[in-house]
């Protein structure tokens, strides 16, 4: 039986902590394309993107790691029961390497359209729906924001398959707003427009540039996506190919 990797978000407008490795040294990226394609292009392809096995620099297991720490353990170790094998010779420079070639051939992705929008479904259709209605509405916490008679009524109608797969992990749209409350009590409140550790900068309601000292002002920032966010660090493949599949039959 052939295993099956999750297909992730082609491109993305908001950047996760969970799919922010940095950008790979080139010199590493170099060498892990080499061993990669001698090693693992015959059933992955060349690039890592699929061809007799499926694609990896779309897989959740890649979101999920920065350096090799992830991955390594699937290269090291292989999945016997679904036809791949292990490499427990690698040493962790060799893992790293690796990982950072795909790591480069994920951040080409989420920057292009390499992959096209009518990606037939029958390679991403592979979990079970009644699973996924499950996980939606109880472990995935999904139900507490949307509805399927609300925002998601069609939903399965209304996107490609691989677009409804990079929305379910990447909605776009979403924008962090705050209330700055000022030492006199007053709250200003508006979409964030720049933040970091010392300044926080807002668009009011009126359209007024309004930056703060944070030394100064308490800020509370609003993230929409903060349970997406949280998602990531729980999911299993498993559970998101489930929810795939679920929402893909909402026609």
């Amino acid at each position: 039986m052939r295993y099956r990797i999750f297909f992730t978000a082609l491109s993305v407008s908001i950047c996760i902590a969970a799919a922010g490795a940095a950008e790979p040294d080139p010199a590493a990226v170099k060498r892990g394309k080499d061993r990669f394609v001698a090693t693992c292009g015959f059933c992955h392809g060349n690039d890592g993107t699929g061809s007799r096995a499926p694609d990896l620099v779309r897989s959740p297991s890649l979101m999920h790691d920065t350096a090799g720490e992830t991955i390594g353990p699937i290269i090291r170790n292989g999945k016997p029961d679904d036809g791949m094998p292990g490499f427990p010779a690698f040493t962790d420079a060799q893992i790293g390497e690796i990982a950072a070639f795909l790591h480069s051939q994920r951040l080409i992705a989420l920057h292009s359209n390499r992959v096209p929008g009518d990606y037939p479904v029958e390679k991403l259709l592979t979990g079970n729906k009644e699973a996924g209605k499950a996980y939606f509405n109880g472990d995935g916490g999904c139900a507490k924001c949307h509805s399927i008679t609300g925002d998601l009524k069609g939903v399965g109608g209304r996107y490609a398959p691989i677009m409804l797969q990079s929305r379910i992990l990447y909605p776009n749209g979403a924008k962090l707003t705050a209330t700055v409350t000022l030492p006199s009590g007053e709250k200003v409140e508006g979409q964030v427009i720049a933040r970091d550790e010392f300044r926080i900068a807002l668009r009011d309601p009126a359209g007024w540039y309004r930056s703060f000292d944070l030394s100064k002002v308490k800020a509370e920032v609003h993230d929409p996506l903060e349970q997406h966010r949280a998602l990531l660090h729980k999911y299993t493949d498993k559970d998101i190919h489930n929810l795939f599949a679920y929402l893909e039959s909402l026609k």
